[in-house]
């Protein structure tokens, strides 16, 4: 097994990968880009969504439309962007895994799922015959269209280097972190936390500076431009400056769902994260809020400022 956790595209298992018939499933805000990548290097991409509307932009692209999600699931290679566990589950069930594994097909699942779906995917795969890769990713939706996303990749090596090219093709990074899939999972789930923290963290000092009769975005700029750069910093800063979190790149309700993956991964570690339970109360007055409920999941900044809790 490789010893080397990064992989960025230079190594042979970088090179552009051959083009074939690749299946994809989930065509939201990201799996949309992350498609039409594919569809731009030229391969023959196979898509499916629950809501059409998706499925006919790419189609225009040049993908062809799946009438199922099992005949996305039909070529060798097939990746996936649910939005959740239970998305997750109404697709990849037993008898679509029992598919996958008499053909000894690989799937690769890119979205944000709990550690312990991963495994039981995992254990079913195997079982079956087919491989299964979990690769959940870093970026919001402008980053998935310019294929600049970081990819957190696990998984048996082999499939790993199978599956490398593409990742090329749709990251500028691909971290290999196990060889379990699930710990990929687990992972995302710390990354989100701590994007979470600092979002409430610009949150209230906005509110504390604001207050002061300082402007939010001199200050939100002052953070990014010295102590603090990187894209968490300068790009929520900007829009928790501003109040713009509509229309939504990350949902808020999605934002509660990593949350609660966090709280989950941290469980099973027996890790007791003492910001746990005020970042849930933070989220829950954001969701029962009508203002705040449909909006992008930095808007839990507002319940510090507008006093929500």
């Amino acid at each position: 097994m490789s010893t080397d956790p990064t992989h960025d595209g230079t190594t042979e298992a970088g090179e552009i990968a051959a083009r074939t018939t690749i299946g994809f499933l989930g065509l939201g805000s990201m799996g949309s880009g992350m498609a039409r990548r594919l569809v731009d290097a030229g391969h023959d991409v196979v898509v499916w969504n629950r809501s059409p509307a998706a499925v006919d932009e790419l189609e225009a692209a040049g993908a062809r439309r799946a009438a199922s999600a099992a005949e996305a699931l039909a070529p060798e290679l097939s990746f996936s962007m649910l939005a959740n566990d239970e998305a997750v589950q109404s697709v990849l069930d037993e008898a679509a895994i029992a598919e996958l594994g008499r053909r000894g097909a690989t799937h690769v699942m890119m979205a944000s799922i709990s550690p312990d779906l991963a495994d039981r995917l995992a254990q079913a795969f195997e079982k079956a015959g087919a491989v299964y890769v979990a690769a959940p990713v870093l970026g919001r939706p402008p980053v998935a269209a310019a294929g600049q996303l970081n990819i957190l990749a696990a998984g048996p090596t082999e499939a790993l280097d199978r599956v490398e090219p593409y990742f090329a093709e749709l990251g500028k990074r691909t971290w290999r972190v196990s060889d379990r899939p699930s710990v990929a999972n687990a992972v995302k789930a710390a990354v989100n936390y701590n994007i979470i923290h600092a979002m409430q963290a610009i949150g209230e000092s906005v509110a504390m500076t604001e207050r002061q009769g300082v402007d939010p975005e001199l200050f939100t700029e002052l953070l990014s431009s010295t102590l603090f750069g990187g894209v968490v910093y300068s790009g929520y800063g900007g829009m928790i400056a501003r109040g713009e979190y509509t229309p939504p790149g990350f949902h808020i309700g999605l934002g509660r769902k990593d949350l609660g993956l966090a709280r989950q991964v941290a469980d099973a570690g027996g890790v007791s994260p003492a910001t746990m339970p005020a970042l849930e109360a933070v989220f829950e007055a954001a969701l029962a809020d009508p203002d705040l409920k449909d909006a992008d999941w930095s808007a839990i900044a507002e319940v510090t400022r507008r006093d929500l809790l």
